[in-house]
């Protein structure tokens, strides 16, 4: 899949983030509110982390820890995978089997530019799909 990260940007206007002395649930409110599954971890303009419903359900929930008093910073990942806006579909696809993660930070020089989640990846190939399957008929039904 040639798809580029940079075309799955198109459209993605708001990169939403958090700081990591923000409770818990102000991420989740960031979330809830625009309907994410993840939300960036920054302080200032550097992106130092990510916090997903994974990380919620796993680090919290079962832990028993209360998300009004509890900061980002103790429950969210560090280590971050991150990709450029030339990475393909298909790079980004492996990446995210391999790693485990549904949502990748993109830097364009070390500056935050974007967010992508599996299901942008997921709808770059369908549209790409869709797109081989409309050349192959017009090729079909010219001849050949």
């Amino acid at each position: 899949m040639t798809t580029l990260v940079r075309n799955m940007l198109t459209g993605k206007t708001d990169v939403h983030r958090v700081s990591p002395d923000d409770t818990v649930l102000d991420a989740l409110r960031v979330m809830a509110t625009h309907n994410i599954g993840a939300v960036l971890v920054t302080s200032g303009d550097e992106l130092i982390g990510i916090l997903s419903e994974r990380d919620y359900a796993r680090k919290m929930v079962l832990q028993g820890k209360a998300s009004h008093d509890t900061a980002v910073r103790e429950v969210m990942t560090a280590t971050l995978v991150s990709v450029t806006p030339r990475w393909t579909c298909d790079e980004c696809m492996a990446v995210m089997t391999e790693r485990h993660v549904r949502h990748l930070p993109v830097l364009d020089e070390d500056r935050l530019v974007g967010v992508i989640s599996i299901g942008d990846v997921v709808r770059a190939v369908v549209q790409e799909q869709q797109s081989t399957i409309s050349t192959l008929e017009s090729f079909i039904m010219s001849g050949g």
